[in-house]
C-alpha cells in the first residue's frame, strides 16, 4: 500500500538567543500531535520578526499556514484543530478555578484523614475539606488584595457600607481556615467564619437571586472569571456551617 502523506503546515515563530516564544512551541506541538508535518521557520532576530509581520500585515507571532492559507496565532490554531469552540461560542466565564481548588482540597482532606485517622470517610474529612478550601481560596485573594477588594465591592453588602472590609475579608478567611484545620482556638475561628460566611451568603443571594445581576465572583481573586452564583453561595454556606459546628462543639464541650 502507498504510504499516506502527512498534511504540511508552515509555522513561523520567534526563536532568538534570548527568547523562544512559548506559544510557538505550543503551536508546533499541537500541529505534530494532530498529524501535521511542520515546516518550522525560525524568526531569529527582532528585525526579521518585524519584517515578517509587515509583509503579512500582522501584529503578532507565531503564525500557522495550512495549504497556503493563514490560520493565525495559537488561539486561532486551537479553534482550527477543533480543540476550542469558535470565538463567538466561547464564554468569558469558567468554573475551572474553583473546581480545581475544591477537587485538590477534597483529596488533601482525604489524605490527611487516611494518615491521621486510618480511614477516609469521616466527619473530620469534611471539616478538613472546608477549612483547607477556605485557606486556599484566601491565598487566591491575598495575591492581590487591592484587585480582590475592588471586585468584591460589586456585590458584598458590608463592603459597600464600609470599604476597608474588602481588604480585611481574605485575612479573616485565611485565619479561620488555618485555625480550623489545626483544630485550635475555636472561640476565634467560629465567630469569624460565621460572620463573614453569613454576610457573604446574604450578599450573593441578593445579587444573584433577587437583583438578578450577572457578575463575576471574587472568590478566587480579583482577576477571576468565575460567575457569581451557586459556587459562591456554597463557599459562604460552608463557612457558616463550619462556624456553627465549631462554636457548638467548643462551647458544648
Amino acid at each position: 500500500m502507498p504510504k499516506e502523506t502527512k498534511q504540511t503546515a508552515a509555522l513561523y515563530r520567534m526563536v532568538m538567543p534570548e527568547h523562544t516564544c512559548p506559544y510557538g512551541l505550543k503551536s508546533k506541538h499541537l500541529l505534530e500531535t494532530h498529524g501535521y508535518e511542520v515546516e518550522d521557520h525560525h524568526l531569529k532576530t527582532r528585525e526579521e520578526t518585524d519584517a515578517f509581520m509587515r509583509e503579512h500585515d500582522l501584529e503578532t507571532t507565531p503564525q500557522t499556514f495550512v495549504d497556503g492559507k493563514r490560520i493565525g496565532g495559537h488561539d486561532e490554531l486551537r479553534i482550527f484543530l477543533g480543540i476550542d469552540p469558535p470565538k463567538a461560542e466561547q464564554s468569558d466565564t469558567s468554573y475551572r478555578p474553583v473546581i480545581a481548588i475544591f477537587s485538590v482540597c477534597a483529596l488533601l482532606a482525604l489524605g490527611l484523614a487516611s494518615h491521621q485517622l486510618g480511614t477516609v470517610l469521616t466527619w473530620q474529612s469534611f471539616i478538613w475539606f472546608i477549612s483547607l478550601s477556605m485557606t486556599v481560596l484566601a491565598i487566591q485573594k491575598l495575591q492581590d488584595v487591592e484587585q480582590f477588594s475592588t471586585m468584591f465591592l460589586n456585590y458584598d453588602l458590608l463592603a459597600k457600607r464600609w470599604v476597608p472590609y474588602g481588604k480585611i475579608y481574605p485575612y479573616g478567611e485565611a485565619l479561620a481556615g488555618i485555625l480550623m484545620t489545626a483544630g485550635i482556638l475555636p472561640w476565634i475561628s467560629a465567630p469569624v467564619a460565621l460572620f463573614i460566611g453569613t454576610i457573604g451568603a446574604v450578599s450573593v443571594f441578593k445579587a444573584v437571586y433577587i437583583d438578578r445581576r450577572e457578575l463575576k465572583c471574587a472568590c478566587v481573586g480579583g482577576d477571576s472569571n468565575v460567575p457569581l452564583g451557586f459556587i459562591s453561595l456554597t463557599e459562604n454556606l460552608m463557612m457558616m456551617l463550619m462556624g456553627i459546628w465549631m462554636g457548638v462543639r467548643a462551647f458544648a464541650g
